[in-house]
This record gives structure tokens, C-alpha cells and sequence, in this order.
């Protein structure tokens, strides 16, 4: 049962040190269109329209890819003073009980996100703007970042978990 946890717990962290660092590509890229879309816009007077709605999704899709990524470092912003008031069991179930419940809202916010790709993509909803993208590629982003940051609060529960028992059996 180890080993199978251990090989899930290792597939997990691959795609999410994958999904980070694509979205820090996905940074770079929107960076590019903002660029340009002030080149173009300002010292050649072109008109734009596509270049800030395509960062807007470009930032979505980077901002929930990489939370499971962050999540991983525990690099997500936390309440530092308890670390030091409280014990290092309390501390424990403090995070324990802080990753169950952001699991589940994670859990939930992630079922969402795939009823609202799903009708994107099946209905074909657009944007209404001018230029009018698909909608389903941020539904997506949104979906599998929430799913994968809560596969990743998994991993930690259970990893913690295995951790724990391994010390008692010591």
C-alpha cells in the first residue's frame, strides 16, 4: 500500500512541478501581449481588442495551475504567529485541520468549475466582447487547477499521516 501511495503521491507533485512551471511560461507570454499591445496601440495608433482579454485568461489560467505548485511549498499565505504560540502537536492539528477543510473547499469550487466547462464546451459559449474567445479554456484551467490543488492537499494529509505512523512504529 506504500508503494502505491508513494507512486501517487510522486505522480501528483510531477504534474503539479509541470503545471507551475507552465504557468510561469503562461506569466511570460501574457507580459509579451501587454507589451505589444502598448506598442501597437500607443506609438502606432493601431486599435486593439483581443490583447487584454487574452491576459486576462492567460492570468487565470496561470493563477490556478500553479496553486497546487505553491501549495506543495506551503507557499500560500498563512498565519505564522500560531506557529510559534502553539505546540508542535497543536500546530499539527491546526494544519491538518486547516488542509481538510481548504480540501473541501477545493473539492467543491473544482466541481463547479467542471459543470461550468462542461456546459462551455458542449454550448459553446462565448465571450461578449468584440472578439468573442471560447470560454471553456479558462473553465478548464480553472477546473483542473482546483482539482489538482486538492489531489495535492491529499498527498500532504497523506503523506503526514504515513509520516506519523512511521515515527510511532519506530
Amino acid at each position: 500500500m506504500r508503494k502505491l501511495w508513494a507512486g501517487f503521491s510522486r505522480a501528483v507533485t510531477a504534474i503539479n512541478t509541470l503545471t507551475g512551471y507552465l504557468s510561469g511560461v503562461l506569466i511570460v507570454v501574457c507580459s509579451g501581449i501587454l507589451v505589444f499591445e502598448v506598442v501597437v496601440r500607443y506609438w502606432l495608433g493601431w486599435p486593439t481588442d483581443w490583447e487584454i482579454e487574452m491576459s486576462i485568461m492567460l492570468l487565470i489560467a496561470a493563477t490556478f495551475l500553479s496553486a497546487a505548485f505553491t501549495q506543495a511549498s506551503r507557499g500560500h499565505v498563512g498565519i505564522e504567529v500560531l506557529d510559534t504560540l502553539l505546540s508542535e502537536r497543536a500546530n499539527r492539528w491546526r494544519n491538518t485541520l486547516g488542509d481538510i477543510l481548504s480540501m473541501a473547499f477545493c473539492i467543491f469550487i473544482a466541481w463547479h468549475a467542471w459543470h461550468f466547462f462542461y456546459e462551455a464546451w458542449t454550448d459553446g459559449k462565448m465571450s461578449n466582447t468584440a472578439w468573442g474567445p471560447k470560454l471553456w479554456p479558462p473553465y478548464l484551467c480553472m477546473a483542473v487547477g482546483m482539482s489538482m490543488l486538492a489531489l495535492q492537499m491529499l498527498v500532504q494529509l497523506g503523506d503526514q499521516h504515513l509520516h506519523l505512523h512511521r515515527e510511532d512504529e519506530e
